[in-house]
């Protein structure tokens, strides 16, 4: 059905990534691109300024092999860690990548019903392609 996929990713137990990665496969066509990835969105100057030295590039070393990790769980996968603000990333990622499709998990909030995460509600809105959200 799709021939080039985005699956943005975070790290945490609220979003279910395995039921995106499902989807993904279920929806991808035989030799589809699939692509991973993770945004890390800037810290404030008077926060980062704080920090010691090494704690960004070690936190963005950590990231990398979590994210490799969990590549590897999705068959024929790549991974991309993008710096930036998570709806805007994700657009542009897609874009970058031309992309037919994006399949991405939203964490459950209250009036779960009716309302899906922001960044997912940002997607949904302006991509320009077919969004796949997983609740």
């Amino acid at each position: 059905m799709y021939k080039n996929i985005l699956l943005p990713v975070v790290f945490d137990k609220e979003h279910d990534t395995a039921a995106a990665f499902r989807a993904a496969q279920a929806l991808a066509d035989e030799g589809a691109a699939l692509t991973v990835m993770h945004v890390v969105e800037p810290l404030p100057g008077y926060i980062a300024a704080q920090l010691p030295a090494d704690t960004l590039s070690d936190t963005r070393a950590e990231l990398e092999t979590r994210l490799a990790e969990l590549t590897a769980t999705l068959p024929g996968a790549t991974s991309a860690l993008v710096h930036g603000h998570l709806g805007h990333a994700i657009l542009d990622q897609a874009k970058a990548l031309g992309c037919d499709c994006i399949v991405m998990a939203s964490h459950l909030k209250r009036l779960e019903d009716i309302l899906i995460g922001s960044t997912a509600d940002r997607v949904v809105r302006h991509a320009r392609c077919a969004v796949h959200v997983i609740r």
